[in-house]
């Protein structure tokens, strides 16, 4: 039996205000709210997590488009037909709004038989055509079906109508992405409007989801996760871990599934490593690791397996696709809206590419999931199965089950690979539950509605403001470069999490910032980050280039040191404190320092921490066999990087009079005249070339 090996990756302690559940008079959640007041704009994105209420928003906004904004019809867009549910007739006004949601049956194409999937399916097509010729205000479709729509009946078919788009982190900016493509085409038309709601608006790979230009449209209304946390009622904790195992996972699973909690296990796909590839075999197993099987309930599908103390779990298996009419029973059973509020209609979910994003189980303790999947968007997104505030649910977790790497097996390398997608899934776990960063120069001076500390504002001194209701922090931080143009500045304030996304996922960053010992960390937070920077927003000039790297990489190795100082949010007395520990921690890392400035900040390697959590989870000699094949892919300096070097160095000799010495006893200046001496090697081959 093989033993899992824990990383406790990030623990989110929450405040329970009970803010982002209580509504106001119209019926609106706070952050519905937010959006709703922003409802009279063309293009509107809607940045809010998974549970935060982004379909109710979008029906307010619809409804006052139809009846004040002279719109003639609201088309709802979702990436596939079980999130279709999401827009269902909602009696609002009972609330206090002054108009109920409704969608007559027959344009609710979610629920129209025939496949969801990328191939056409005519009649579907149709019926948006017969849509856009009717009197009938709303239509829901899939991003299939509206696509194949768009290219048969043309952008101009849709002036004057809403096009709101849910899970927008499906678009990209790609020329093979056609319905990104398509949404390009309806904003340069520019007679439709489009609402775009995403909970993880970053899409995992290094496309742009729109083109700079495009996303410039949009007026964003951001809630992020610390505020919906922080607001719940019910829910105290969030904690996401990854485990390591040998051999097989089946073997380890019964170290992290625990039958009293509200679980959904996620098998690995039958193509990965970790699968067995029989995964019909794997339900059976990890059924018979839980009790005995008891048979199955005809009515809802639903495995009766009996525990070793008497109690019977319900578990609904969604692998099994050999008889279409049972996953389909089973489905519909887990959908039922008569038993949304009863949490014993299920106790375990078993899935494999299904109950993932828009999937909505409130009860839902514990989200497992075997094998790293393709993207942080996807964990994004399994994570928030999990964090719906629920009454008696105190304590949330995401598990990630990992093979571990292996000396004897030949695929070691693409184990380790998998562990540093890990880690690089918990860095920037910690940046999306963090609170929001504004950064200004020294003695700008204070921000109203922001706090202090006991002293208040001191000119002249290291500040640090923090504004609880919105959960933002103010820095102020000396020789920062302010963004210039309109664009940077928005980037700075609504995009600095997708710049890191990048980073963190930048595999040379990663590898070299946790095992190479002889790498500085100004290659890492000048040279990496500057070029993510600038190949992510080439429009910019080099200065708004500088300062949008400056405030992502002040953000990211802020929150790092923080969490470092903070000791990662502890617990007294068997209860969770409030979630002050990342602003204790931030606060006591500001005042340590005489002056807090940008060189300090760029300094900090922030993949340090991230080692020393890898250092306590894996034994000595699998972290030495890890280092060992990192070291062996040690990169030299590329002509790319020399010039990238070679500008620094110009800064340094406007700074400091003088050119960097290679002999120099700091490292980063050492650095800098080695890329210049590279640089001057690579200007004269390519001269002596040609």
């Amino acid at each position: 039996m093989t033993t899992a090996k824990p990383i406790p990756a990030v623990s989110f302690q929450t405040a329970r205000t009970g803010s982002s559940a209580k509504p106001n008079a119209m019926g609106m959640r706070e952050m519905q709210e937010r959006a709703y007041n922003k409802r009279g704009e063309q293009y509107l994105l809607i940045k809010s997590p998974p549970a935060s209420g982004k379909s109710r928003a979008l029906m307010f906004i619809a409804l006052d488009k139809l009846h004040n904004q002279g719109l003639k019809q609201a088309i709802i867009v979702v990436p596939e037909k079980s999130i279709g549910g999401s827009f269902s007739d909602e009696p609002l006004s009972k609330f206090g709004f002054w108009a109920d949601w409704t969608v007559k049956p027959q344009w609710n194409l979610c629920n129209a038989p025939g496949p969801d999937e990328e191939r056409v399916d005519p009649s579907k097509v149709r019926a948006v055509g017969q849509f856009l010729a009717s009197d009938d205000r709303v239509l829901v479709c899939t991003h299939a079906t509206f696509r194949f729509a768009v290219e048969q009946l043309g952008v101009e078919a849709f002036d004057d109508r809403l096009i709101a788009v849910d899970e927008f982190h499906h678009v990209s900016a790609s020329a093979d992405n056609r319905l990104g493509s398509q949404l390009a085409d309806f904003i340069r038309r520019d007679k439709a409007h489009i609402v775009a709601m995403t909970g993880s608006y970053f899409r995992g790979d290094a496309v742009p989801v729109l083109m700079p230009e495009d996303e410039a449209r949009f007026e964003p209304v951001t809630y992020t996760y610390y505020e919906q946390l922080n607001g719940y009622e019910h829910l105290k904790a969030l904690n996401i871990g990854y485990f390591f195992y040998s051999e097989r996972y089946l073997d380890a699973i019964e170290a992290v599934l625990d039958p009293a909690k509200k679980t959904i296990v996620h098998i690995p796909s039958v193509n990965s490593r970790e699968s067995t590839k029989d995964k019909i075999k794997e339900v059976e197993e990890i059924m018979e690791y839980l009790g005995e099987w008891q048979g199955a309930d005809p009515r809802t599908g639903f495995h009766h397996v009996k525990l070793p103390d008497g109690r019977i779990l319900k578990i609904a298996d969604l692998v099994d696709d050999s008889d279409p009419a049972k996953r389909a029973k089973v489905l519909a059973a887990l959908k039922d809206p008569t038993h949304k509020n009863n949490r014993d209609h299920v106790d375990i979910i078993i899935a494999l590419g299904m109950a993932k994003e828009g999937f909505d189980w409130i009860w839902c303790e514990h989200a497992l999931t075997v094998g790293y999947r393709s993207s942080l968007t996807e964990i994004i997104q399994i994570i928030g199965r999990a964090t719906r505030d629920a009454p008696g649910k105190e304590t949330s977790t995401f598990t990630n089950l990992i093979a571990e790497p292996d000396a004897s097996e030949a695929a070691v390398v693409g184990a380790i690979n998998d562990t540093l997608k890990a880690i690089a899934a918990s860095l920037l776990m910690e940046q999306v539950l963090a609170p929001r960063f504004t950064f200004t120069p020294k003695d700008r001076g204070p921000i109203d509605d922001f706090d202090y500390g006991p002293g208040g504002y001191q000119e002249g001194q290291t500040n640090v403001g923090f504004n609880e209701e919105r959960g933002q922090f103010h820095f102020e931080i000396n020789g920062l470069v302010e963004p210039k143009s309109d664009e940077a500045v928005r980037i700075c304030q609504e995009d600095l999490n997708e710049v890191i996304t990048q980073f963190v996922q930048d595999k040379t960053a990663l590898e070299r910032g946790m095992f190479d010992e002889e790498v500085v960390p100004e290659e890492l937070t000048q040279l990496r980050m500057g070029k993510i920077v600038r190949d992510r927003y080439p429009e910019l000039s080099a200065d708004d280039q500088e300062a949008v790297r400056q405030h992502a990489i002040a953000a990211l190795n802020l929150t790092q040191r923080a969490k470092k100082l903070a000791g990662g949010g502890d617990v007294e007395g068997g209860e969770p404190t409030l979630n002050t520990a990342l602003i204790d921690g931030v606060r006591k890392f500001a005042m340590d320092v005489r002056d807090l400035d940008i060189d300090l900040i760029d300094s900090i390697n922030p993949f340090e921490a991230a080692y020393s959590v890898l250092a306590r989870s894996m034994d000595a000699n699998i972290l030495k066999q890890v280092q060992a094949v990192i070291s062996a892919r040690k990169v030299k300096i590329s002509a790319e990087e020399a010039r990238d070097l070679a500008e620094r160095a110009l800064r340094f000799k406007k700074e400091r009079g003088r050119l960097p010495d290679i002999n120099a006893q700091d490292a980063w200046e050492k650095r800098l005249a080695e890329g210049v001496a590279a640089f001057a090697r690579y200007r004269a081959e390519a001269t002596a070339n040609g």
